[in-house]
């Protein structure tokens, strides 16, 4: 017996972020959060500049238009990040 597993690319429903971490509700169900910090613009944006994230693209994209910075939303479920996460303090 075959079996054919069909993946999908992950789509966005809405994005918002809190405390420095931007969340996404994905239409599977899921929600995914990723620290701010990961990225290079949004390291250095304000926590109101942060909250202004739009879900574009029909779902694909995430957009910081006062920022000009856009991410996919299958870069950021697949960990795709441009910074290392900081060191924590020991």
């Amino acid at each position: 017996m075959n079996t054919t597993v069909v993946e999908i690319e992950p789509v966005a429903i809405k994005a918002w972020a809190e405390k420095r971490m931007i969340y996404l509700e994905l239409t599977d169900g899921r929600i995914v959060g990723f620290p701010a910090d990961r990225f290079r613009i949004l390291s250095q944006a304000s926590e109101s500049q942060l909250k202004e994230v739009q879900v574009e693209v029909g779902g694909y994209a995430l957009r910081w238009e006062n920022l000009d910075e856009d991410l996919t939303v299958a870069g950021v479920v697949a960990g795709r990040f441009q910074l290392p996460l900081p060191r924590q303090a020991a």
